[in-house]
């Protein structure tokens, strides 16, 4: 297969490039990494490049999934923030959502103008999701929630939710699951972050206490809360659905730049920096293959999926080791920005301990791997 850019790839990459070197933003200070984050989104979505492979009708641009990699390359090549990780819940919009859902909440989830957070994971229910146990009582007219949920990216910031809650009979597993639009400023959610390893909050715990939410704000038919559970994790695992492409490129990009002239003097150095772009590229590789040949079978991921969470794994824990072996000591414990005060968890130390559980979320290692063998390759449980 050939992986080279097409004539209108090449222009739309040079197009790219140009406009990123102009429009790059940096956090200010003491701005929340969420809401950096949203403010690159809205700088990006104003630019025209978010929702690349999004229909039009809906507000993306309509063009094949390979742009999506293109955009994360040169976002990585660059240096620049992360691309928006909102693909994987716009999806679940756009296979099972109604018309209605489809203009009511798209068009905040693209532009960045709503900030959006998943409730999946559960205190006993995270890789064993099928083990969720927050209720969707019917009232009449809508759904009462009672419940929580864990491991949930910047829910503290988050204006609305895509929740799984049973609506069937307890301990039904697979069956009896459905997913709804929670507002995050409803009465009776709450919301409780967690200080990670990492010193930071990203991840929090959510309340739901009798939470009514209307049964317009169902996605799907009562009891569809699985498949588009499965639909949403397969495209949550897509390095360029999440931005992980970007992430990895940019993180590359910053340690040749650290390690200036070492990488010239020092023929071990060269080797693992080359083995990490080697890596690098298989992944980048990888997912453009599979999206060129999504597009031409026009399907949605499955359980191939998996084997990009672990090539994923693989290059985030490959890439962060290798950065805390190569700069040692006095790298780590400079400040993570400029005007920052000495720190005893740099950004590198902080994101090496957050590679440590890119073997857990999302789907731990040994799910990912059972997956692959029952779902791909067939093979017997």
């Amino acid at each position: 297969m050939d992986f080279s850019d097409s004539d209108e790839l090449a222009q739309f990459r040079s197009g790219l490039r140009k406009w990123l070197r102009d429009n790059v933003i940096t956090p200010e200070p003491d701005e929340p990494h969420a809401q950096f984050l949203q403010r690159w989104h809205r700088v990006l979505y104003a630019g025209g490049w978010v929702g690349l492979s999004w229909p039009a009708e809906y507000g993306g641009r309509g063009l094949s999934n390979t742009y999506d990699v293109v955009l994360n390359e040169e976002i990585g090549a660059l240096g620049a923030p992360d691309a928006p990780r909102i693909g994987y819940m716009g999806r679940a919009f756009l296979q099972w959502g109604t018309e209605e859902q489809r203009r009511r909440y798209l068009p905040g989830l693209l532009s960045g103008d709503d900030f959006w957070c998943q409730g999946f994971s559960e205190p006993d229910a995270g890789s064993d999701l099928a083990n969720l146990s927050t209720r969707a009582e019917p009232t009449g007219s809508g759904y009462r929630i009672s419940g929580q949920k864990v491991w949930t990216s910047y829910a503290e910031y988050a204006d609305l939710a895509i929740l799984l809650a049973r609506t069937g009979e307890p301990g039904g597993r697979h069956k009896g699951v459905s997913a709804f639009v929670v507002p995050m400023s409803a009465d009776g959610v709450s919301v409780r972050p967690i200080m990670a390893a990492t010193g930071e909050s990203e991840f929090c715990e959510m309340f739901f206490d009798d939470v009514e939410v209307p049964e317009e704000n169902r996605i799907g038919a009562e009891g569809d809360g699985w498949p588009i559970a499965m639909m949403t994790v397969a495209y949550e695992r897509g390095a360029a659905d999440v931005g992980y492409l970007s992430k990895f490129g940019a993180a590359l990009g910053e340690l040749r730049t650290l390690l200036g002239d070492r990488l010239h003097s020092d023929a071990a150095v060269r080797r693992t920096v080359a083995d990490l772009e080697v890596r690098y590229r298989v992944l980048s590789q990888h997912v453009r293959r599979r999206l060129t040949e999504r597009d031409l079978a026009d399907t949605v991921p499955g359980p191939e999926m998996s084997v990009d969470k672990l090539l994923m794994t693989d290059v985030d824990q490959a890439l962060h080791r290798a950065a805390v072996d190569l700069l040692g000591a006095d790298v780590l414990l400079t400040p993570a920005r400029p005007g920052e005060e000495p720190d005893d968890r740099s950004a590198w130390l902080r994101r090496y301990v957050y590679a440590r559980a890119a073997s857990i979320y999302g789907g731990s290692e040994q799910i990912q791997l059972g997956i692959i063998a029952q779902r791909v390759l067939g093979l017997p449980r």
